[in-house]
């Protein structure tokens, strides 16, 4: 991170934005990013920053501090991209076919890598540890599982990590306590039918209007038996069935999703959901098989640390706004079942949301966020007890 010239506030914004665009051009998939780590790894080396030896084979773990006694905190960023072709037109674009930064990890990246070198220069002063995480696979939810299960985040007692959010105007973040971001769970439904011909019905069962009803029976679950002040999402994303014009065929396929932000609601909407769709195959005399794709809890923000990073924002001169929690889910929800956390949005002015092909963001914003995570690691020292 060397090479810029000018004030410190103008060569750390270039070196930034030299390494988001680096991670930009040479985007890597879950657990695929090996050049990515290894990239991580020598930028960390040249400023003498510890790199903890953890049964990761792909991210790492990273290490400030020590002088001084006191708790262990962590940052986490996450490291993978997604599978899209980019359609942006940057000069560093992807130069990888089918792969691409299309939700802004490179930036949540860069933006670690610029808290270490700030969090480095304070070591000294730094009253505890400071845990840095460059995590794997976010975008198939298992990373954050992998991290925990490396033992990467023993003795750690409070963890930050953050998003970029382009509805949010660069030096703005948005932080709240409680749900932010909500669970995922998947599901995969098979209706047995019994085949006939198309001519007369009456001799097999249909599973597309099994199919049919269930869909629409589903979304009665969210209208009438979810409380109206909860919040839950259903949606069938795909249904496949048959293929000829003239039979009735004798399996239909549905997947789909339910999100969530409240534990109590997402098991209430499991249990119903299986009555629902087991109740209706059952009107029609024949069996609707289900299996779960349980994905990462939602994102519930500590109060106590929430109220901690809305001073570290406004130390370093970002504006405090509260957001509207996303129906997306983050796998941080999965550190936040082991110990407090707090998951921030950070605004970068996006004209695309997330996973889109056309995704990108205002570079203005890394500095600042650098500064952030930097903020809320010494902040989080000196607070906890």
């Amino acid at each position: 991170m060397s090479g810029s010239t000018g004030t410190k506030e103008q060569v750390l914004e270039q070196n930034l934005v030299e390494i988001r665009r680096h991670l930009h051009r040479y985007p890597e998939l879950s657990n695929e990013e090996v050049e990515t780590t290894a990239y991580i790894r020598r930028l960390l080396e040249e400023q003498n920053i510890t790199i903890l030896d953890v049964p990761l084979r792909t991210g790492l773990v990273a290490e400030i501090g020590g002088q001084q006694e006191g708790p262990t905190v962590a940052l986490r960023a996450d490291i993978d991209a997604l599978p899209i072709q980019e359609e942006t037109g940057l000069p560093y674009a992807s130069v990888h076919p089918g792969k691409m930064h299309a939700c802004g990890h490179d930036f949540h990246t860069a933006s670690l890598l610029g808290a270490a070198v700030l969090l480095k220069q304070r070591e000294q002063k730094l009253k505890g540890t400071v845990r840095l995480v460059f995590q794997p696979a976010e975008e198939k939810a298992k990373g954050a599982a992998q991290v925990l299960d490396s033992g990467a985040l023993a003795g750690v007692q409070a963890i930050f990590g953050l998003h970029n959010k382009p509805d949010l105007p660069v030096g703005t973040v948005g932080i709240k306590e409680g749900p932010l971001m909500a669970a995922a769970d998947g599901f995969y439904i098979e209706v047995e039918g019994l085949s006939t011909h198309a001519a007369v019905p009456h001799a097999g069962i249909d599973p597309i209007v099994v199919s049919a009803h269930i869909i629409t029976a589903l979304q009665s679950i969210v209208s009438r038996s979810v409380n109206p002040l909860d919040s839950a999402v259903i949606s069938v994303t795909k249904l496949h069935s048959g293929n000829a014009w003239n039979i009735i065929p004798d399996r239909a396929h549905l997947d789909g999703t339910i999100r969530t932000f409240d534990e109590n609601v997402r098991a209430q909407v499991a249990e119903r959901f299986e009555q629902v769709v087991k109740g209706v195959a059952d009107a029609f005399g024949t069996k609707a098989n289900i299996r779960w794709i349980v994905g990462p809890p939602p994102v519930l923000n500590d109060g106590k640390l929430t109220a901690i990073a809305e001073q570290a924002a406004e130390a370093v001169g970002l504006e405090v706004v509260r957001p509207i929690p996303s129906s997306a889910s983050e796998d941080f929800g999965f550190y936040q079942k082991n110990l407090p956390g707090v998951f921030i949005f950070v605004g970068t002015a996006g004209s695309q949301e997330w996973h889109h092909p056309a995704f990108d963001l205002d570079e203005r914003a890394l500095p600042g966020t650098a500064k952030l995570l930097a903020s809320l690691a010494e902040s989080a020292l000196e607070s906890i007890e």
